[in-house]
Formats: C-alpha cells, sequence, structure tokens
C-alpha cells in the first residue's frame, strides 16, 4: 500500500501504515552473533550466519553463505569455487552426527549453500554446521515438524513482518532468538525493502544506511541487499535459534508489486519488469532458507502433524494490477489478488485438511475495513500512510479490499463447507489487528464470520507515530477508535509500536500474544508483552484474553 512522499519530481515512494504493542520485558539473547568484521577475511569464512527453514517430519533445509577471499563481497560475481561440508548432529558437540554432505558454493549462486537434508527424526532437535577449509560456521539449533499423524500438546510460533533495514535494528529478532519455546519463526514478507537510501524513512530519520544506497534493481543489487541484511547480528542469532518459515511480499520486488509491474517500479528507465522481477527470485532464493514451491514461487504448505496445517501464500506474482480507488473496478470478477490455480490449490488445501486448525500465512489483511469519520487533521496523515486519496479515506486496494471476488468466493468455501477453525496470520500493514472475518461485513454481527485473523505489526517500518512524529498512543487513539466504530467485527487496532507475535496453538484455541519494543532506533531495545487475542475451537471469533500463554 502506497503514501505519496517524493524523491524526484515523478517519482512516488512508500511508507506503509503501522502498530504494535507494549508492557513485560524479554531477556536479551545470551551470545549473540557478533557483529561482520569490518574487514573482509583472508580466508574463507561465514560473515552471514547460518539459517534452517521449511521443516518436514523427516527434513529441514540447511543454508548458509561462504565468502571464499575478500573481493568476493555479496553482488559481485567475484571468488572462486568453494567445497562447503555441511553436518547435522543430535548434539551440540557434534558427537552424534546423523548426517553430513558436501557441496560447492559458486559465484553463479554468490557463493550461497543449501542442503535439503533429509531422514531425521520428528519433533527432534538438531544443531548444525558448515565448513570450509579450516573454517567452520557458528554452530546453530534446529526442529523437525511433528509425524503427520502425531497429536501434537501445541505448536508455537514467533509471527513477524516488515523489516525496515532504514528504520531500526532487528530487536525484534533478538527477543525471539531468546525464546527456546518456538517451533519456528513464520516471516510474512518484507524481510527485505528494495529502496534507495534516504526514500523511506526520510534521510534525516535513517537510523542505518541501506547498501547499495541507490535503489535496487538488478541481481547484484537484490544479491548486495540481502547480503547486508544477513549481517545483522540480530538476524542471524534468530536464524541460529530457529527454523524460518518465510513468505515474500512486494518489497522483496519493489512496492505494491503486481504481475506485470509496480508501484516503484519504472519501465523504461529501469528496464523490464520481468527481468527484475527474475532477480528479485533469484536471489530471494539463494539468499532464504525456503523451498521454492509450485512455479518458483512461495505458496506451499507445511504440516505440524494432526494439530495445524499451515497454508502459505504468494499474493504477488499473480494478482491483477491495484485498482484505482473509487473506479468501481474492486469487484471486478475478472481481477484476481491470488491466481486462480493458487486460490483452487487452498480451497482444496482447506477442505481436505484433517488438522484441528487451519493457519493461512497471509501476506495482505484479508478483514475488509471502512473508515469512519476522522478529524479534518488526521484525514490526510491516515490518508497518506494507507496510500488512499487525501480528500477521504476509502479503502485500501492493494489488501484483498481490492479484490473482493477472490475473498467472497474463498469466505464462501469456509462456509459453504463448514470448514471451521480458520485462522488467517498477517503482516504487511504495520499495525497489529485482531479480527473477526466476516461474510458479510456490513451486517456483521448478525451475518457469519468466516474465520478470524491476527494481524503483526511491524519489526521496523514505519507507522503512524513514525510518520507524524508524534508521541505514540496520542494521535492514533482517535483514529483507531474510528476504525473499530465503522468496523464491527475489528476486536483491536494498535497503530503505534514495532514487535513481534507468539502464536501459540492447542486443540483448544488458538492465542496471538502481542510484543512491543521499547524503542526501534536502540540496539538494546527491551520488548514488553501488550496484548493477547485467542479464537476458541468452532467459534471463528476473536475474544481477548489477558495474559500470554507461558
Amino acid at each position: 500500500m502506497t503514501s505519496r512522499f517524493t524523491s524526484t519530481p515523478t517519482r512516488r515512494t512508500v511508507v506503509k501504515a503501522a502498530a504494535a504493542t507494549a508492557v513485560v520485558a524479554a531477556p536479551l539473547v545470551a551470545g549473540v552473533t557478533a557483529a561482520v568484521a569490518d574487514t573482509a577475511p583472508t580466508a574463507p569464512a561465514f560473515l552471514h550466519g547460518v539459517a534452517s527453514g521449511d521443516p518436514l517430519p523427516d527434513g529441514i533445509l540447511l543454508w548458509t553463505r561462504v565468502t571464499p577471499v575478500p573481493e568476493a563481497v555479496p553482488g559481485s560475481g567475484k571468488g572462486p569455487d568453494t567445497d562447503v561440508t555441511w553436518e547435522i548432529a543430535e548434539d551440540k558437540g557434534f558427537g552424534r552426527i546423523v548426517a553430513k554432505g558436501t557441496t560447492t558454493a559458486t559465484a553463479a549462486s554468490d557463493h550461497t549453500v543449501r542442503a535439503d537434508v533429509r531422514g531425521l527424526r520428528p519433533a527432534t532437535s538438531y544443531w548444525y554446521r558448515f565448513t570450509a577449509g579450516a573454517t567452520v560456521s557458528p554452530v546453530a539449533r534446529t526442529l523437525t515438524a511433528p509425524a503427520t499423524d502425531a497429536t501434537a500438546a501445541n505448536v508455537r510460533f514467533g509471527v513477524v513482518s516488515c523489516s525496515n533495514w532504514e528504520s531500526g535494528y532487528f530487536s525484534a529478532y533478538r527477543h525471539l532468538a531468546a525464546r527456546s519455546d518456538l517451533d519456528a519463526v513464520l516471516h510474512l514478507g518484507d524481510y527485505i525493502y528494495e529502496y534507495a537510501t534516504g526514500i523511506y524513512p526520510a534521510a534525516k530519520y535513517v537510523v542505518r544506511q541501506h547498501q547499495p544506497t541507490h535503489e535496487i534493481i538488478s541481481l547484484a543489487d537484490y544479491r548486495t541487499r540481502h547480503g547486508q541484511y544477513k549481517s545483522d547480528a540480530d538476524t542471524q542469532a534468530m536464524h541460529h535459534a530457529h527454523p524460518m518459515i518465510a513468505i515474500w511480499d512486494d518489497h522483496e520486488f519493489a512496492n505494491d508489486a503486481w504481475n506485470g509491474g509496480a508501484e516503484n517500479h519504472t519501465p523504461g528507465a529501469e528496464g523490464d519488469w520481468s527481468d527484475r522481477v527474475a532477480a528479485a527470485k533469484q536471489a530471494y532464493f539463494e539468499w532464504m532458507p525456503v523451498r521454492p514451491s509450485i512455479a518458483g514461487t512461495t505458496y506451499r504448505r507445511i504440516q505440524y502433524g494432526k494439530l495445524a496445517d499451515l497454508h502459505l501464500l504468494d499474493l504477488r506474482s499473480f494478482r491483477s494490477q491495484q485498482a484505482k480507488v473509487g473506479s468501481g473496478k474492486v469487484d471486478d470478477p475478472d481481477r484476481t489478488i491470488t491466481g486462480r490455480a493458487q486460490l483452487d490449490w487452498l480451497k482444496s488445501g482447506l477442505s481436505q485438511s484433517r488438522a484441528a486448525w487451519k493457519l493461512v500465512g497471509n501476506p495482505v489483511m484479508i478483514s475488509p475495513v471502512a473508515f469512519g469519520s476522522l478529524p479534518a487533521e488526521l484525514t490526510a496523515p491516515i490518508a497518506e500512510l494507507l496510500g488512499l486519496p487525501r480528500e477521504g479515506i476509502a479503502i485500501n486496494v492493494d489488501q484483498w479490499d481490492g479484490y473482493t471476488d477472490d475473498r467472497r468466493e474463498l469466505l464462501s468455501h469456509l462456509v459453504d463447507n463448514g470448514i471451521s477453525n480458520t485462522v488467517f496470520l498477517t503482516g504487511d500493514i504495520h499495525m497489529a489487528w485482531a479480527n473477526d472475518v466476516p461474510v458479510k461485513a456490513g451486517t456483521y454481527p448478525l451475518s457469519k464470520s468466516a474465520a478470524t485473523e491476527f494481524v503483526v505489526t511491524s519489526v521496523t517500518s514505519d507507522n503512524l507515530d513514525d510518520t507524524l512524529h508524534v508521541p505514540a498512543h496520542t494521535v492514533s487513539l482517535v483514529a483507531a477508535a474510528a476504525v473499530k466504530a465503522a468496523n464491527r467485527h475489528v476486536k483491536w487496532v494498535d497503530m503505534d509500536g514495532h514487535g513481534y507475535g507468539v502464536l501459540d496453538v492447542t486443540a483448544q484455541r488458538s492465542q496471538m500474544d502481542y510484543y512491543s519494543l521499547s524503542d526501534k532506533r536502540r540496539r538494546d531495545a527491551t520488548a514488553s508483552w501488550t496484548r493477547s487475542y485467542r479464537t476458541l475451537t468452532g467459534t471463528q471469533k476473536a475474544e481477548r484474553v489477558y495474559s500470554p500463554v507461558v
């Protein structure tokens, strides 16, 4: 979703709206990985840490990047082929190695390495490492998923989205790394941002500068930016502590991306969109611990025994161009946010699931949102944050609100087939929300709720108080009250703050605990619990609870 900041007289840039949570300090990570050294190595080195992802009952995907010589920096295309050995063990001391292998890191893959390890035991913690020459990588922990027929007591995910390097430090990652109770971290998109330095946020508010400093367009650019994000100590700590399950949103490509372009892409001046997308996708799969799935995208399904199926969506690769607000095209059945094949895949997966809970990793908000009466002084700033006309709040056409036929079809499928316990897990909007997902918002609560939705705020990306440069929970309270008054299915919205969520799922309920950071601009930011909402089995309703899951 867009805002109208200007980098040149003819170029729009972006801001996404925001919010989160605040109350109980989480411990800092002991032994956080040291920051990448200022001087390049003279021998092979693992400057970007290690990572794991996409847990299976019998397998895990391992990842690292080796720097074989000083000049082989990310995106350079330089450096010799280098043999890299991986090992996975049942103990941190590697006395009980259960699998190992050797692969070659080459400039063709930006010296990134992936090992898709199988033959492991379900629901088991493992330790892994890589070796290049005499250099051994950091040792990290991972965890396989439960057996498909297992009845797990619970599953618990850290949930994050929207981590903009220039907007602050990734303390949310550090606090997730400090937890020993997570099965995985779910990243809902905008793991990196594509902007040139000083665009979002404006130059005087930049906490740390992007590299490259220009907007990323080429394969080398995207590789360099991914390498910078993976150099962050808090990012490395999170990856070293937990496997990640990630999907992309728009900023892994360019703001407000669709299948034929993006708001933040200028054809001609920035080349062909298909070339830019191909570069962005190649770099993403090189640098992220993610298995490419159908048609080389990130939509796929991960099972956690009989307790939960996690359906992960790609809402950028197949969507139609966003409609103009007021054009009347948001209801056009020929326009799509999912694409036909993906929507059919999702509907089929939801129908066939035998899991107690159907979780949907959903990059943009599915709940309908109408904006009620706002004071004149708030209309323009809220519209600017949400990328809406300044003269009046309408809808956010980058979300499912801009593609109502797909949403109607999906929600009708849930209701008509008696599919219960569907929970959408959402990022993108830089606000924290807890919503029922009504079939007909205008008559709710007299009409049915088809599902619930928990939206997490941003890790760092700017929200309302950042944009207006006012204290948190002041101006936003008026706007939040107007949103709730106009949307009876919205149980809570917080337009300030930054942080993360922790989703805990049992047979009886799914509960999201929301945590906020004390100050995203400080490396040592503390984290505190703000609120919790849960959905009890069979209800399709979100309700507040007054303490986080212990």
